[in-house]
């Protein structure tokens, strides 16, 4: 691999040059697939499917001089998105037996196919995307290929798995309350998740739709446009560049909530992106400390509307489900209207709050899970609870965020609704700094 390229590049680089055997790329990548002691990556893994797609696609442009943005990656799709002819699972055994294959790709696997990419297969996720660890009582937890002890959060599970493992080099993911920014930060892996409205949800399976996004996982932060940019169609850049990034950096109670490694992690980030500032194309850096005592309420508003939603998408089939979660869904559906139209309002207040805090930052950066590993084998709803006091703040107002990866536990860097193109080119010039200086 060349040194100055990210995996990703590199790859891409490589496919557009004569001679490169796609075929033969796909079939090293199928035999990583399930390499997880958990055997349980993907829920639908057709390797026949793959090689032939990839033939389809090396013929398909071979008389191209300049072959798609996307050229032969292997991408791994997580099985809430339809690919013509397979059976979209949500992650439910009931699902799988009940809903017929797909008669069309959904939009993000059809456009991932016209740019070229090769779908690896579609990949495990915890029961209806209901869950930020990685459980599933049908398809078994998920494990991290690189540590069987430890689960690799989720819901977007076998997304990350994928990327850890190295079936696949990225992976598409959803995110309502924290299924990408969790899975990304436990496994010591990058992930972009995108402003609520920017992806298009045609042929996807809805957890709840006022808080569902889709991004994607990877490994470098140099690579955090590249998907998006390919992908979504994302809104035009409004705020403009400065010499001078100004990041606000959570304060306050939240950060009691953290376990030792996790604030290593924030720390570590912190002195890195002020030593960051300034070099190269990085923009200075200036951190001041925002103490939102507002964002302690975000569970309490988030959880009721995404139940109420959920409820919706999948009434008439709780008792199918995990009991956990077939609770939520009736709880969801148990709520009147006029305590929904409550939360609703506490939301749009929410929303308000949070846009007032960049008209003093560019960004924000906060830990994305408190909790620096999920241990297999133990009750994680004391965890659970912990996560989700961090990550609902963004999912609430819809924001866009990439984590900025560790090995002890990742960050989200949040931005702007709608501010995704400038979050994503600050990310990756982060990246830029992080692979020049080895750190």
């Amino acid at each position: 691999m060349h040194l100055n390229l990210s995996p990703v590049q590199d790859f891409l680089a490589r496919a557009q040059q004569p001679g490169f055997d796609l075929v033969a790329q796909m079939r090293a990548a199928l035999s990583r697939a399930n390499g997880n002691r958990s055997r349980n990556t993907y829920i639908v893994l057709d390797p026949a499917w793959t090689l032939a797609e990839a033939v389809r696609q090396q013929q398909r442009f071979a008389a191209q001089e300049s072959k798609p943005a996307l050229y032969g990656l292997p991408v791994s799709l997580k099985d809430c998105f339809d690919l013509e002819g397979f059976v979209t699972s949500s992650g439910s055994k009931f699902y799988a037996e009940h809903n017929r294959p797909a008669s069309a790709d959904s939009a993000i696997a059809a456009r991932l196919r016209r740019r070229g990419a090769i779908i690896t297969g579609k990949t495990h996720l915890h029961q209806l995307a209901y869950g930020i660890t990685g459980e599933n009582r049908d398809y078994g937890n998920c494990l991290q290929p690189a540590d069987p002890a430890l689960l690799t959060g989720g819901s977007s599970s076998g997304a990350v798995a994928s990327i850890q493992e190295g079936s696949a080099l990225a992976a598409i993911g959803t995110d309502t309350g924290g299924s990408v920014r969790v899975p990304a930060a436990l496994c010591g892996l990058s992930g972009y998740r995108s402003s609520l409205g920017v992806a298009d949800w045609r042929g996807g399976a809805h957890l709840a739709p006022v808080f569902d996004t889709i991004g994607w996982l990877f490994r470098d932060l140099r690579d955090a446009p590249l998907l998006a940019e390919a992908l979504f169609d994302l809104p035009p850049q409004t705020r403009q560049e400065r010499e001078e990034i100004v990041i606000g950096v959570l304060d306050g109670p939240l950060l009691e909530d953290c376990d030792s490694a996790a604030l290593r992690s924030f720390r570590a980030w912190q002195e890195r992106l002020v030593e960051f500032g300034g070099k190269d194309s990085m923009p200075k850096v200036r951190l001041e400390p925002f103490v939102p005592a507002f964002w302690l309420d975000a569970r309490e508003i988030y959880a009721p509307l995404q139940a109420a939603e959920a409820a919706q998408q999948h009434a008439g089939f709780y008792a199918h489900f995990e009991p956990i979660i077939a609770e939520r869904l009736a709880w969801g559906a148990s709520l009147r209207e006029d305590e929904i139209r409550g939360f609703a309002l506490r939301h749009q207040a929410f929303c308000t709050a949070m846009a007032a805090l960049f008209d003093r930052f560019d960004f924000l950066l906060a830990p994305a899970t408190p909790v620096s590993r999920l241990d297999a084998g133990r009750d994680q709803s004391e965890a659970r609870a912990r996560i989700l006091r961090h990550t609902t703040p963004a999912s609430l107002a819809g924001l866009p965020s990439v984590v900025l990866p560790s090995s002890d536990s990742g960050l989200q860097l949040l931005a702007a609704h709608n501010d995704d193109r400038r979050l994503l080119r600050f990310a990756a010039r982060a990246g830029e700094r992080l692979a020049a200086e080895g750190s």
